[in-house]
């Protein structure tokens, strides 16, 4: 399949999620917690029903990897060339409150990397799409518009998370040259530093991949990267038995040297 057949079909998947989610989002849904105390709702299983159904449509022979399905054993998943990675509702918690920030994101992954990507905010209307080789998009169809990353300004703007604030990026703040911030829920960050509206997010707390692999496509096609702490080498995927993601900055300039701006 070509690059832009790909990234249609799964942008389509990514839109049909997204009016699953917005279906339960007007309306007066419960909320149940996992078992990591992270909220859950019939919105991201709804959304992980839809993208699976279709995946299994468009390419039955690529294995998934899903936030609300059972992961299989590294064992198993060490031999995948190929996975789809999704995380079918990301910012639950962002869902709950109704502020909008909330994705759909499906990553195919190739050989530990995201070669394609969509992270879909229905509730903003706001899509963005990328596929190595292709470019990096904002929009949908005839309005879909490249994006690219910016040049480092004197006064950067960073991106973090608004829902995991902690002590511990509040002391890596407040070592960093000045800046102004923007507190923004889910996968979002990753694709206002891709669109050039921002330049730096932190992440210094957990994070699953299928958090990060959608949006890092994005960033990575629109010229930046997505680098582990504190070795600063790209963040890959499926390389480990867990599924959690190291310390990590998502960055637009590739002509800083982030490791001495950030000490």
């Amino acid at each position: 399949m070509e690059s832009l057949d790909l990234i249609n079909a799964i942008t389509r998947l990514a839109v049909d999620a997204g009016d699953e989610i917005l279906r339960i989002y007007q309306s007066d849904f419960a909320v149940q917690a996992k078992d990591d105390n992270s909220p859950l709702t019939e919105a991201d299983l709804a959304a992980h029903r839809c993208i699976l159904a279709g995946l299994a449509a468009l390419t039955p022979d690529v294995p998934v990897i899903s936030e609300e399905s059972a992961i299989a054993p590294h064992a198993e998943r060490r031999r995948w060339q190929r996975h789809w990675l999704v995380d079918p509702l990301d910012g639950t918690r962002e869902f709950v409150k109704r502020n909008g920030e909330f994705t759909v994101n499906i990553a195919l992954i190739e050989n530990g990397a995201p070669i394609a990507g969509v992270v879909h905010a229905p509730a903003l209307k706001l899509t963005y799409t990328a596929a190595r080789g292709l470019g990096s998009f904002k929009g949908l169809r005839a309005e879909r518009a490249a994006i690219r990353t910016r040049p480092l300004p004197a006064r950067p703007r960073f991106l973090v998370s608004r829902s995991h604030r902690d002590p511990k990026l509040d002391a890596f703040l407040s070592r960093m040259p000045m800046h102004d911030a923007d507190s923004i829920g889910s996968s979002l960050k990753f694709c206002r530093v891709a669109e050039g509206s921002g330049d730096l997010y932190p992440r210094l707390g957990p994070t699953s991949e299928w958090d990060t692999a959608a949006a890092q496509c994005v960033l990575e096609v629109a010229g930046g990267a997505v680098l582990k702490l504190p070795e600063f080498s790209a963040l890959d995927y499926n390389g480990k038995d867990s599924i959690l993601n190291p310390e990590f900055i998502a960055v637009g300039d590739l002509g800083t040297d982030w490791r001495a701006l950030l000490g």
